[in-house]
């Protein structure tokens, strides 16, 4: 049996270097992330939002690399685009209370209703939406949307606003389940049956002790469930008739004016950054 050898001392002393001084090892650790995300999602949203600041040609349909404030400020203050960045938020935040309130009790049920045994079904029941393509789930709701002839019948709505909302709640359902699931398993039994044996009801020990106890669950669900709604443009492109979102704007603009559409892309990250400090003033993102 052979013995492993000895590390050449410039390892050695390398090692000793790295264990009197955390600081260094955090930053060699963190370092090669940092490098990844700066690389990948910091720059190219800082050159987006750069190009915002640029014009295209009508001529030669080419951007044209001088400072200009023209295409912001016409995002900004044209009541058209605010109106539907005002559609696209109100969309969103119909996804997120929808899909809170059916999390809830879905997630209630899985963790606390449920045989042990069957939780983890439940959970990939959950998750196998996720496992379908995401356009193949849409043209689905499409077909099952049709206004006339389809498979809902008289008791469709048609394309529009509600065939929007009730088929981006099905697509990130998932992500909003999941959180509230792990908030309600990791509560002790104990807590509700406190409250049963002190005399609260059903509706009062789920209002003052589980939902504050889930609102950290619920933050985080719907940061997922805002944030992809906001975004999305193919949904209401395929479901939602004539209307149209911040996304179909960016989508139809990009090819023919890529500055403009830069602009029109600051507004859901205005209104993702102002959601965002919402949560946080309410103390959710500290406790998750």
């Amino acid at each position: 049996m052979t013995s492993t050898p000895a590390p050449p001392a410039l390892s050695r002393r390398l090692q000793a270097v790295l264990h009197r001084r955390p600081v260094l090892r955090l930053t060699g650790l963190l370092t090669p992330a940092l490098v990844w995300l700066v690389l990948l999602y910091i720059a190219p949203l800082a050159l987006l939002l750069a190009t915002a600041f640029f014009s295209t040609n009508s001529f030669t349909g080419r951007i044209e690399y001088e400072f200009s404030t023209d295409n912001v400020v016409d995002v900004l203050t044209t009541p058209e685009y605010l109106l539907t960045a005002l559609r696209t938020v109100g969309v969103a935040v119909g996804v997120t209370l929808l899909c809170v309130v059916l999390a809830l009790p879905l997630a209630a049920y899985m963790a606390l209703v449920a045989r042990p045994r069957s939780r983890p079904v439940l959970v990939a029941l959950v998750l196998t939406p996720l496992w379908a393509s995401y356009l193949v789930k849409i043209y689905a709701w499409r077909m099952l949307l049709v206004p006339e002839g389809g498979l809902l019948g008289s008791l469709s709505p048609g394309y529009g606003w509600i065939a929007v909302i009730v088929t981006l709640t099905y697509l990130w359902l998932p992500y909003m389940v999941l959180p509230v699931y792990a908030g309600i398993s990791s509560m002790r039994g104990s807590f509700l049956e406190a409250t049963a044996d002190l005399g609260a009801r059903p509706w009062t020990s789920f209002r003052t002790v589980m939902l504050p106890l889930l609102a950290p669950s619920i933050a985080a669900g719907s940061v997922f469930t805002f944030s992809l709604s906001l975004g999305d443009y193919i949904t209401v492109q395929t479901v939602g008739g004539t209307h149209q979102m911040l996304g179909n704007m960016v989508y139809s603009t990009f090819s023919v004016d890529l500055p403009f559409a830069a602009a029109v892309a600051i507004l859901p990250l205005i209104v993702m950054a102002a959601y965002l400090l919402t949560i946080r003033r309410t103390g959710a993102l500290s406790r998750l």
